[in-house]
């Protein structure tokens, strides 16, 4: 297989198609792998003055990319205002995720790089999942509890175990299997997608103080702590559970590969404190290399000329660098 992306573009009104014609622009100084997207043409004409070429198939796309940012298209999304969702739009943005999701599971391409996509508008024409993970994990035939959200950044790598869910509703969401499926997920998405053999893995509690010996609550001792002795006992190295308001500094970051934290903002706060502009989300757990820009369309900039490029150029390179990662992985 060549080391060829396939890119779907996510909503056309949203800022997917600026910043992967601004990547495009970055290739050569960014050292990035080939890539085509998947979405309308005409999205891409309204934001961004680069060369656009289309193409009739992904083998197409590795001669024109030198000269254009090659775009396969799919179905017509209607006229395309920037900043302005509609209906069309959101079916365009669903049509390019399963496309490109099919041609990464066939071998067409190495790897996919989702764009910003609108749950809202997805919602409205028949999309009934969380967000793109979950679609892509049924489609790849994988249960969802089996796959984990990573957020990478050059300072940190991160795990939520629950995700998108209200903070009332965490504790109740807490499990011993769904840590463990999580920690496995993650120890081997490091040994996969990284080269990390024997990843160390740091857990975090979920009261402050993790718990205080049970005065602050009782989840790490009779969740958290469980779950970690089965870890060990599989031969993961696990530290934990470990106060989150002290995991983050430099130097309890040297200590380990990758935090897992028991919500969402546990894990993001950091990861966007110290990379907002650069952090990626990668789905581990998957037969396929799936990475994403960790942000969203930002309607409220779209067609303006400003939104910034690094979080999908580094989603881009992380996802050629996976690839090349699990051409060697043995496991």
């Amino acid at each position: 297989m060549t080391q060829l992306l396939a890119i779907s573009a996510g909503d056309p009104a949203g800022i997917g198609p600026e910043i992967i014609g601004k990547s495009w622009e970055e290739r050569a100084a960014q050292s990035l792998p080939a890539f085509f997207a998947i979405g309308d043409p005409r999205a891409f004409a309204a934001v961004w003055n680069g060369p656009v070429q289309v193409i009739g198939e992904p083998s197409e796309a590795a001669e024109h990319f030198a000269r254009a940012l090659p775009v396969l298209p799919v179905i017509d999304s209607g006229g395309v205002v920037p900043g302005e969702p509609d209906l069309d739009g959101a079916r365009c943005a669903l049509q390019a995720l399963e496309m490109g999701v099919g041609l990464a599971r066939a071998g067409t391409v190495c790897a996919i790089v989702t764009g910003p996509i609108s749950k809202i508008q997805l919602q409205k024409v028949g999309f009934n999942f969380p967000g793109q993970t979950e679609f892509i994990a049924e489609a790849c035939g994988v249960s969802r509890q089996n796959v984990a959200m990573l957020l990478a950044g050059p300072d940190l790598r991160v795990v939520p175990i629950t995700v998108h869910i209200g903070i009332a509703a965490v504790p109740a969401a807490l499990s011993i299997e769904l840590i463990v499926n999580r920690a496995r997920a993650a120890a081997k998405g490091m040994a996969r997608n990284f080269g990390i053999d024997r990843p160390r893995l740091a857990i975090a509690g979920l009261n402050p103080h993790a718990g205080e010996q049970g005065s602050m609550g009782s989840e790490e001792a009779e969740i958290i702590i469980p779950a970690i002795e089965i870890l060990r006992e599989e031969g993961f190295l696990v530290a934990g559970p470990l106060p989150a308001d002290t995991m983050f500094h430099a130097a309890a970051r040297a200590r380990y590969d990758v935090a897992l934290c028991q919500y969402h903002d546990q894990a993001l706060i950091p990861i966007k404190a110290l990379n907002f502009d650069d952090a990626v989300n990668m789905t581990l757990g998957l037969p396929i290399v799936r990475t994403s820009p960790d942000h969203g369309t930002a309607f409220d900039i779209a067609g303006k000329g400003i939104a910034s490029p690094r979080s999908m150029i580094a989603a881009i390179r992380m996802a050629g660098a996976a690839w090349q990662h699990r051409q060697t992985y043995e496991g």
